[in-house]
Order: structure tokens, then C-alpha cells, then sequence
């Protein structure tokens, strides 16, 4: 997953509206795929959230999300095809009720998936937590755990590629294997990259402390993050794919 989550630079109407829209907008969507039950409509919403993707620059990101939520989407599938025996026999243990509640829980799976990494790879952290307490009166504390989470998972990728590109120089054949074996090659791996992570988080503590952690209100910020008419414009689509969903 590294770089899934880094902030892809740009000018569009997405990349300049609200960080609190973009959210919105990617809930609406999250929402709309549970409401929906025709398998056509959950298919438009994974259009929809492509071309999302290509309009904002981050196609590549975009197929890429798609391709690795295509495969738990496939496997659901299976599950869910063996799971449910009603219906009537079409193919092996498969029946037409679940085939068709494999197809509404895999592609709700990945309709509701995308728009979340979508957002919050036009979206900068610093800007989500700090328009959170601003615009949300949410405490900067709780702000910043989830927004500084968010940033981690990146930067824990990335230092577990570096680990695996270390082994394989010495030898360990993480480049020929696969499946249950990689995992188990990776097992051992855990334990230099908690070591690293707590010692990341320990600076970044430290940082924070040094910065004015605990002063930090809703007002500390330099930037302010008002609603403008692209804001508007978003939350009117957000609000009209509400009703696509919950009507089809």
C-alpha cells in the first residue's frame, strides 16, 4: 500500500475544495452503495469513482485500488456463493440467490472502498485535522491521532519495503516466494518494524510536544478553510447520489 495514501499534488475543484466536502462526498458515495440493490447501479457508482480518478490525476492510484479490492471483491464472491444454498442450482455449488448476494457483496466492497482512498489522497492531513477543529469544533488532540494514523500507514509501507529490500540483499528469498510462504518470511520482520515505529512515534510526540501541542485551539491555525461554491456544488452531487442509491 505504500504510496496509496500520499497527497497527489493538483488544481482541480476536488483538490481545492473543503477537506471536510471531499469527505462528505466520499461518505455519500459509502452510503449510496449500501442503499442501493441493482447491481447496475453499485457498477455505475465504481464508474463514477474511476472517473473521479482520471479527472483528478490519480488514475494510475485508482486502477491500481481497483485491481486489489477486484481480488477481495472475487474472493467475497466465492464465499458468498458457497455460503447461500437458497435459490436454484446454476453451476456446481453455485445458486442464482447467491450468485446474486456474491455480486451485491463484492461490488459494495469495492464501491465502498475507492472513494475513501480517493479523498483522502487529495486530501493534505495537516488540512483534514485542522478543518476538522475549525469547521467541527472536534478537539485538536483527537484531530490529530487520526489524522497523524492516516499519515503512518504510508510511512509503515515504506519502512517494511526497505526491511524485505534488506533481507533479499542477504539472501532471504522473499523475490520467489508467494502466498502463505512470503507471510511467514515475513513473520519475523514484525519485531525491527514495531522497534522503528515506536521509536517514530516517540519523535513525533516529542515533536508536537516542542510545537505547542497542548495550546493548539481551534483559532491556532494560519489557514482557514471556508465553504465556497465548488463546496456547495459537491455537497448537491453528494446529496443527489444519496438519492440515486436509496431510490435504486
Amino acid at each position: 500500500m505504500a504510496g496509496f495514501l500520499d497527497y497527489s499534488e493538483g488544481t482541480t475543484a476536488l483538490h481545492r475544495a473543503n477537506p471536510l466536502t471531499k469527505i462528505a462526498l466520499a461518505v455519500s458515495i459509502c452510503v449510496a452503495t449500501f442503499l442501493a440493490s441493482d447491481v447496475r447501479v453499485l457498477l455505475l457508482f465504481i464508474l463514477l469513482e474511476l472517473l473521479v480518478g482520471l479527472y483528478a490525476g490519480i488514475g494510475k492510484k485508482t486502477i491500481s485500488l481497483l485491481g486489489g479490492f477486484a481480488v477481495l471483491g472475487c474472493v467475497m464472491f466465492v464465499i458468498q456463493t458457497a455460503v447461500v444454498r437458497d435459490g436454484t442450482a446454476v453451476f456446481l455449488f453455485m445458486t442464482d440467490r447467491g450468485i446474486d448476494t456474491g455480486a451485491h457483496v463484492a461490488l459494495r466492497l469495492i464501491a465502498f472502498a475507492l472513494p475513501l482512498m480517493q479523498m483522502l489522497t487529495l486530501t493534505r492531513p495537516v488540512d483534514l485535522s485542522n478543518a476538522a477543529v475549525e469547521v467541527l469544533h472536534i478537539p485538536y488532540r483527537y484531530a490529530f491521532t487520526i489524522t497523524t494514523a492516516l499519515r503512518f500507514v504510508p510511512i509503515f509501507a515504506s519502512e517494511m519495503s526497505q526491511i524485505i529490500e534488506a533481507q533479499t540483499a542477504r539472501g532471504v528469498g522473499f523475490d520467489e516466494a508467494r502466498g502463505l510462504h512470503k507471510l511467514r518470511l515475513m513473520l519475523p520482520l514484525a519485531a525491527p518494524l514495531l522497534i522503528s515505529s515506536v521509536a517514530k512515534a516517540d519523535d513525533t510526540a516529542l515533536a508536537a510536544e516542542e510545537r505547542g501541542f497542548y495550546l493548539r485551539t481551534r483559532r491556532s491555525s494560519y489557514k482557514r478553510y471556508p465553504f465556497r461554491a465548488v463546496d456547495l456544488s459537491f455537497f448537491v452531487i453528494a446529496a443527489l447520489i444519496i438519492v440515486v442509491g436509496a431510490l435504486f
